[in-house]
């Protein structure tokens, strides 16, 4: 079973189009590539990644594409496209010529409107991303939960994964409403979710295993080891982490469960939810 981390980024600063990446952020606000990830994964012993959008922009879709295609062991590529747009549809079948585009990602906490998700101008992007067997990555936090059931209620028919399970207030250790209505999404839908991200929602550089572990074992508890991927969310977790005492962290909280349900959380769910686009298209 390959191992896989299901959330990654790359960034070149003098692209532009990263809007949220200011000075401010410190450590992250430079040029992060393959060869900086790389020996991370190679110490993980992780076989491959999955790299995510982290601009609102197709320009940046291709430049992650490119940087696939040059490095095998970059698995997917999760895009970007403006939904809304009347060429939508054209575009998502345009990059998804490139096999190695997976899905793509909606930065829904970056919406006002907290039901932008919900509109139904969105159906024929949707639609397309069913059509072409396509994944959907929600970005979204604890106060977007109860829009999320409701997306995922109307669109039962498209893979869907929320990331950083939806970002509880760890640091101020508040585990409702986040505990009640992540497990509702677990219940009642069939969407997954990415053991990612928690760091960062932590006490930066200060938090511990326990302080983590209730939210962690909880989404481990609610969605089951199939439903549940490993993503390092790097190099963003370098704000809170590193990207080995995250993955020790993730080794921590699985550890209690099977061999089978290990290889789940560390690969087999990821490959299960982004790669199997390639066996739709050779077999339908």
């Amino acid at each position: 079973m390959q191992r896989i981390d299901s959330h990654q980024h790359f960034w070149q600063l003098s692209r532009g189009d990263y809007d949220w990446l200011t000075p401010e952020l410190g450590v992250i606000h430079r040029d992060f590539g393959a060869d900086d990830l790389k020996p991370l994964i190679d110490k993980a012993n992780i076989d491959g990644t999955i790299i995510v959008q982290a601009a609102s922009s197709v320009a940046e879709t291709e430049y992650m594409l490119s940087i696939a295609d040059q490095n095998e062991w970059i698995f997917g590529v999760v895009g970007w496209v403006d939904m809304l747009a009347d060429d939508a549809s054209d575009v998502i079948k345009r990059l998804a010529k490139n096999p190695k585009l997976v899905g793509i990602r909606a930065a829904i906490e970056g919406n006002d409107d907290h039901e932008w998700i919900l509109q139904p101008q969105l159906a024929p992007a949707i639609q397309t991303l069913i059509d072409l067997h396509l994944t959907f990555d929600c970005q979204g936090r604890v106060w977007l939960l109860k829009t999320l059931l409701k997306f995922f209620k109307t669109y039962p028919d498209l893979r869907c994964v929320i990331d950083h399970c939806a970002k509880p207030l760890i640091k101020d250790g508040i585990m409702q409403p986040w505990a009640d209505e992540i497990a509702e999404i677990a219940q009642n839908t069939n969407a997954f979710c990415k053991l990612s991200g928690l760091s960062t929602e932590a006490d930066h550089h200060k938090w511990t295993k326990a302080d983590i572990a209730p939210y962690a074992k909880h989404v481990l508890e609610q969605f089951g080891a199939d439903r549940v991927m490993y993503g390092s969310d790097w190099p963003v977790v370098n704000l809170g982490a590193d990207y080995q005492s995250w993955y020790e962290a993730v080794v921590h909280f699985t550890s209690e469960m099977t061999e089978q349900e290990q290889q789940a959380v560390f690969g087999g769910t990821a490959m299960k939810f982004y790669l199997t686009r390639g066996l739709h298209d050779l077999f339908g």
